[in-house]
């Protein structure tokens, strides 16, 4: 099809992913096809004024992977998909200072002064969050801990747009990225939030662009270095949650609700597509997210990629249905939280009760029936109905659609046969086809885990015996 202005057109498309644990460069045909695929681990750096993502080295890893698939293939258009709760600061022409880490504890220290600053919760839709997880609480932290730095500063982007700048040169905001619990959108009136205009930063965030929207080309000197051609359109890009959601609402004016799409990764975040922005709990992690058109979502999430890991103790690739039938007989029971940010329960240490698991393979049982509980509350809290689409590493475990089959017997749970959702939802922003179907498959309850009393257990556990964290 023809390109409007703007917007991307045909050619292949190489997908940026840029999770909390692992960078990904995907190259993808014009038919959705992918044609190669680059990984490697990421992982902020503990040095400097305060821990940071080392975004020089991801810049030269990008760099030499793009000039690896520019050789055999012509590459039209590069799009960036990042996790949320990130922003780079733009001096006159690189940082005015290091991309923060949200996980670093140290801007707490500011809590109470931000708490009299930040917008109300029906506005922004967006719960006060521990760390850095509001990008507001970071830009007030830098601008009091390195004014002269903070000062510096000519732009603030969202963390995807960091990338399209990079390559293009341009500098641009974006709906999904100021909508996912930054504390600076207004989701009730779809602009930024008046503590914006309050702290003077207005004049520091450039224009919105839509994140299907083509910011320019290859910088020459990206062009020269990677071999790319000169014209490679650069896309504005998009959150990687919202990336997620892309699929199943691509070409709908209005998405067929309700729906629930659960995006897998680091974070879960599960999204109740037409629930009302009235079931949100601020104290229970829940917000709303913003999708590429603008439509506030409501969502519920937890770290389940992080504790999933501590979990899985003995790094275990798979298991078996009677290691999960054991562990539910046994009564092992994996209360939250195992993440230090996030979630329902964000009061809690985790911990196991009843008898532990005694293999590498029950401990993976253990955190995928941990992992499926806390994504069935989720669910509850969202008033879920209709039917569930699991995204991302998730589609990876059968045992874990097949679970929340069982837990939620009255909906229809579907994996994406496409295992990386993040890249899928990117590619078809730069793409633009006519037309997508999302691939799918259906999941089965197991009718012979008799799971009902565990369940009660578990939920019984949680009401009757909090362990607050220290």
């Amino acid at each position: 099809m023809s390109a409007a202005p703007g917007r991307p057109g045909g050619g292949r498309v190489a997908v940026f992913d840029i999770g909390k644990t692992n960078l990904k460069l995907s190259l993808i045909d014009e038919n959705g096809t992918s044609l190669a695929e680059a990984r490697r681990a990421n992982h902020a750096v503990n040095a400097g004024p305060y821990p940071h993502f080392d975004v020089g080295t991801i810049w030269d890893w990008l760099l030499g992977e793009l000039a690896r698939f520019s050789e055999p293939h012509r590459i039209g258009s590069i799009i960036t998909t990042t996790h949320g709760a990130t922003v780079a600061l733009l001096g006159d022409a690189e940082l005015a200072l290091p991309v923060l880490d949200y996980e670093f504890t140290g801007i707490e220290e500011v809590d109470a002064a931000y708490a009299s600053l930040r917008d109300d919760f029906d506005r922004t839709f967006s719960p006060a969050l521990p760390g850095g997880l509001n990008v507001g609480k970071q830009l007030y932290w830098q601008s009091l801990r390195f004014p002269e730095a903070f000062a510096r500063t000519r732009a603030i982007v969202p963390y995807p747009q960091y990338w399209a700048w990079r390559l293009c040169g341009v500098a641009a905001g974006e709906i999904t990225s100021w909508g996912c619990h930054t504390d600076l959108w207004d989701v009730a009136n779809g602009e930024l939030a008046p503590m914006v205009r309050k702290m003077g930063w207005q004049d520091l965030f450039p224009p919105l662009r839509e994140a299907d929207a083509v910011l320019g080309v290859l910088r020459p000197e990206v062009a020269a270095r990677t071999g790319l051609p000169a014209d490679c359109r650069v896309v504005c890009g998009i959150h990687d949650s919202n990336a997620s959601m892309v699929k199943h609402v691509y070409g709908a004016q209005v998405p067929q609700a309700p729906l629930n799409v659960i995006s897998s990764g680091t974070w879960t975040l599960v999204a109740g597509i037409g629930a009302p922005l009235s079931v949100l709990d601020p104290r229970r992690d829940m917000l709303a997210n913003v999708d590429a058109w603008g439509r506030p979502v409501a969502c519920a999430r937890f770290m389940g990629g992080r504790e999933f890991s501590i979990l899985n103790a003995g790094h275990a690739n798979d298991c078996r249905w009677e290691d999960i039938a054991a562990l539910v007989a046994r009564r092992t029971l994996a209360l939250p939280s195992f993440a230090p940010l996030g979630g329902p329960w964000p009061d809690r240490r985790g911990e196991i009760r009843g008898p532990q698991p005694t293999s590498a393979q029950e401990s993976y049982a253990l955190a995928t029936l941990y992992t499926a509980l806390v994504a069935d509350d989720c669910l509850s809290r969202l008033n879920s109905s209709g039917e569930i689409v699991i995204e991302g590493p998730l589609t990876a475990n059968p045992h874990f659609a097949a679970l929340l089959a069982t837990l939620r017997p009255a909906q229809a749970v579907w994996v994406s046969e496409d295992r990386s959702g993040t890249t899928g939802g990117a590619y078809l922003l730069a793409c633009r086809p006519t037309a997508y179907d999302p691939p799918r498959s259906r999941a089965r309850p197991v009718a012979t885990l008799p799971i009902s009393d565990y369940v009660a257990d578990w939920r019984n556990a949680l009401t009757h015996a909090p362990h607050a964290h220290p």
